[in-house]
């Protein structure tokens, strides 16, 4: 999908407060940008890390930027959380994803006690598909997740098991944005739980998907698929 413009260039001089990251701009003007992700953001909230920023016009809103890439290793990654079922959901219509082809599409379907974040749905079959982006990398060339503990994820993979037991096809989709991953893994030595449910629930008939992203100041898009180390 393509991404607001016009961008403009900084460096990244802190963040904080979750949802803050103070930017020096081009110009030299020290702007704070609305920060759109609430995991830990390492190894991408490095100050002195290129960022993109997108101004904004809005009169109601208290901060005027939002930060929407940052350069990691040469490659920019996009931890805009916000957008990520957009980009996902822009690959399912567009058929991208070839697992996932050919279903009528219903974004943020209830189920249990959370909204899961796509049912697809054909003469078939319903398949739930709860989407994480991924901004880590553990090991060269291997990106995994979660960057913090996650007792919400944790709690997506029991609801993904519970669908499969109640007769849904269940995915979960890891889009990674680490432009040099080639490959996929929990990140065990963050947050074993989630590992151990991911396991499970892969034993337990839930699929698991991750593809790599192709990021650019113009755009974000789903791209190829990535090996699995489970």
């Amino acid at each position: 999908m393509k991404l607001p413009a016009p961008l403009l260039e900084g460096r990244l001089v802190r963040r904080y407060q979750r949802f803050l990251a103070d930017v020096e701009l081009a110009d030299g003007r020290l702007v704070t940008a609305h920060t759109p992700n609430t995991g830990s953001m390492r190894q991408c909230a490095v100050p002195g890390h290129r960022v993109l920023v997108s101004p904004s016009d809005n009169p109601g809103r208290k901060l005027k930027f939002t930060l929407e890439l940052i350069e990691v290793n040469g490659h920019w990654v996009d931890t805009h959380t916000q957008r990520t079922n957009r980009v996902v959901e822009e690959a399912l219509r567009r058929g991208w994803i070839a697992e996932l082809r050919d279903y009528r599409i219903t974004p943020e379907y209830p189920f249990g006690a959370s909204r899961i974040d796509f049912l697809l749905e054909n003469q078939h079959r319903k398949v739930l598909v709860e989407v994480k982006n991924v901004t880590l990398i553990c090991a060269p060339q291997v990106a995994c997740f979660p960057d913090a503990v996650t007792l919400r994820g944790q709690k997506h993979l029991r609801e993904l098991m519970d669908a499969r037991r109640a007769g849904y096809g269940a995915v979960i989709f890891f889009l990674v944005q680490r432009g040099e991953a080639r490959a996929f893994t929990p990140a065990d030595a963050i947050d074993p739980d989630y590992g151990r449910l991911l396991r499970q629930a892969l034993a337990e008939g839930v699929e698991v998907l991750a593809y790599g992203s192709r990021v650019s100041p113009l755009e974000c898009r789903v791209a190829e698929k990535l090996a699995l180390r489970l």
